[in-house]
């Protein structure tokens, strides 16, 4: 099985060719009978505390079934895109797979989204049924890449507990809204997106939720409303962690991620919008303070978390001290984002 992330093509300065981003991961689910997924299964029930009813609900078996996965090393993946096939290589011990295509400007006119397949190349694969109707044999997934021109506003967005109700801070409910329940989008980001969205803004969604909810996070964007973007994940292993460790951690490589996009398009603006529940504060301001000329602004929504709501303030009072003036937005309605996205606006920002 293959899952392709959603990801970014960049325009090659003095080039009519755009730089193109192709990644995914290939996985072969676990058996019913296994017993890792049955053990698997036996501590999710009991930390939940689930119900038969819930244990075979629709909601839990697609996301429990999202990580209980062997994944497949060294299988060739094979993609047609703008009418080309192309050799991406070997998926890595991880199973996942990563390459940059360069594809002429004149096969791209007139979109903003394109579209592609995948397939696998091995022995027991159809690799040449991507140019033609594809062969179940061939195993054939659907991707996306999200054309972003050298200029204009990029919004690098953060999910959980930012435009999505996670509860990071709460295991338990943590747990229950990543496996249990339909995720929900917080009140009133929609809104704030959308218009952001039809003034021309690109999104770029850099989380540490685990690569296994990609199909299931962009699946959310499209029925909530919010824009379509690139994704930037967590790679999470369960053997690596225990289902009691909170899924999303912050660490160094959402960092990498961020400046890395902001150097590929260095004629862009950035507004980076994030939470208050971990580390998005402090890491959205070292960013900042590094790439002054292309951040507009950090929105940071305040949530409750492991500290009191008045010891949340002060830090973030603290952080929003040391930045420019009216760089940092710290908001609990939503409203206030957009108006100050609107204020924004009219400075030309």
């Amino acid at each position: 099985m293959i899952v392709l992330f959603p990801t970014y093509a960049r325009r090659l300065a003095g080039e009519n060719l755009w730089r193109a981003t192709v990644a995914g991961m290939v996985t072969r689910p676990l058996p019913p009978t296994s017993r890792r997924r049955v053990l698997a299964l036996a501590v999710l029930r009991r930390l939940l505390d689930l119900s038969d009813r819930q244990v075979q609900s629709e909601v839990f078996k697609r996301r429990a079934n999202a990580f209980l996965f062997q994944r497949v090393a060294g299988e060739p993946v094979q993609v047609a895109i703008a009418g080309r096939l192309l050799d991406i290589g070997l998926t890595d011990r991880v199973g996942h797979f990563q390459s940059q295509i360069d594809l002429d400007e004149s096969t791209l006119a007139a979109t903003n989204r394109l579209s592609y397949q995948a397939c696998l190349t091995g022995p027991d694969h159809l690799g040449d049924s991507l140019l033609a109707p594809p062969a179940s044999s061939g195993n054939p997934a659907g991707g996306t890449i999200h054309l972003i021109g050298a200029e204009g506003l990029s919004v690098i967005s953060d999910i959980d507990d930012t435009v999505k109700v996670t509860e990071v801070a709460n295991r338990r409910e943590l747990l229950a809204n990543t496996l249990v329940r339909e995720f929900s989008a917080v009140p009133g980001m929609v809104d704030v997106y959308d218009t952001w969205l039809r003034a021309g803004a690109a999104f770029h969604y850099v989380s540490a939720s685990p690569w296994q909810l990609a199909t299931c996070l962009d699946g959310f964007l499209h029925a909530c409303g919010l824009p379509a973007g690139s994704m930037h994940l967590k790679l999470f292993r369960l053997k690596d962690s225990t289902p009691l460790r909170r899924l999303p951690s912050r660490k160094r490589s959402k960092r990498r991620i961020i400046e890395q996009i902001m150097a590929d398009f260095p004629g862009r603006r950035f507004l980076l919008v994030g939470d208050s529940g971990e580390r998005d504060p402090e890491l959205y301001a070292a960013i900042a303070k590094r790439n002054p000329r292309q951040t507009v602004g950090i929105a940071i929504r305040q949530v409750a978390g492991h500290a009191p709501a008045f010891k949340t303030r002060a830090r973030l009072e603290r952080i929003r001290r040391r930045l420019p003036p009216e760089m940092m937005l710290i908001f609990t309605d939503p409203t206030e984002l957009a108006r100050w996205s609107d204020q924004a606006a009219s400075r030309g920002l």
